[in-house]
């Protein structure tokens, strides 16, 4: 039981390596092209083939749908930003968890241990990654989306119309906000209306920014008014929320180090000793004693884990 935690990091470091060289390679070959969506573009002949490939390769249908039954793992990919590729993404999870599974057998003993270890690590690894990956792509999105409304403000006041003033921003800025915006002008090009199609968005990208630029386009819609000035406003505040987020981050940075040393120690300190004295555990390791009491230092850390996240993750 003790190694279902590291071995579920190295699961997630793997992926997150390959998945990184994979983005690397992609980025050195279309370093000309400024976001995903217009690589997509660029390779099909017509808008609509590109915006129907652009979605399956999010994880959505050729309407912009959910297509897994699992809803909220499905949210999850999309909002991650992968290529949406399930066989690669089974087969690099059966070999990590194949050999966390090895791993489990040769040092905790047994199929008893070895099964467990690898179904956990099967199932927890690539949510978890996925998981991070999608929080961290939704706090990219939150930081670019002031910079692209004030494109859409000046457009606004240049005379534009909102369509061409959302596809400005698709041409100009990178990913992630540049996939968005550009997969939100599309829908209204082929005939959505601009609320529903930034209400898609905002579900796609995950984040509380976002839903706020999408509630401002609906009461624009409802009420009227002049929408240059309520997304200036909109900005204004996205701004200031995310300052303050700065600021709570700050005032909660010697908790959340504390967490982590907290955390790391016992495995800093149990992985020198065995490496130092492997009789130390290896002469003991087998009795069901010690295997329960390592299960439940494991959960009375998760339950420490989950202590101070509460006490250092302030939502706004």
């Amino acid at each position: 039981m003790r190694l279902v935690i590291p071995a579920i990091m190295a699961v997630g470091a793997l992926f997150l390596a390959v998945q990184s060289v994979l983005s690397l390679v992609s980025d050195v070959r279309t370093q000309q092209i400024v976001n995903r969506r217009l690589q997509f573009k660029d390779r099909y002949a017509t808008h609509n083939e590109a915006m129907v490939e652009l979605r399956k390769s999010r994880g959505l249908d050729q309407d912009g749908n959910l297509t897994m039954s699992l809803h909220w793992l499905n949210r999850l990919i999309v909002r991650s930003g992968l290529k949406f590729q399930p066989a690669k993404w089974a087969a690099m999870s059966l070999a990590g968890a194949a050999v966390a599974g090895v791993a489990a057998f040769i040092y905790l003993g047994g199929l008893f241990a070895a099964i467990p270890v690898f179904f956990v690590v099967l199932v927890a690894a690539p949510i978890l990654v996925i998981r991070h990956l999608a929080g961290a792509r939704a706090k990219k999105l939150a930081a670019q989306l002031p910079d692209a409304l004030q494109i859409v403000c000046r457009s606004l006041e240049a005379g534009h119309p909102v369509a061409t003033a959302v596809s400005l921003v698709a041409r100009e800025m990178p990913d992630p906000i540049g996939t968005e915006f550009g997969m939100t002008a599309d829908e209204v090009s082929y005939g959505m209306s601009l609320t529903n199609a930034v209400q898609r968005m905002a579900e796609r990208a995950g984040d509380p920014d976002v839903e706020l630029f999408a509630a401002t386009v609906r009461l624009q819609e409802k009420t009227g008014g002049n929408l240059t000035e309520l997304l200036k406003s909109n900005t204004n505040t996205i701004r200031e929320r995310q300052t303050m987020r700065l600021k709570v981050r700050a005032a909660s940075s010697e908790g959340r180090v504390s967490a982590m040393i907290l955390t790391s120690a016992p495995f800093i300190v149990m992985t020198a000793i065995h490496l130092l004295r492997p009789e130390f555990y290896g002469s003991v390791i087998h009795e069901p004693l010690i295997q329960y009491s390592f299960a439940g230092l494991l959960v009375w850390m998760g339950i420490g884990n989950l202590v101070m996240n509460r006490m250092i993750n302030f939502k706004m």
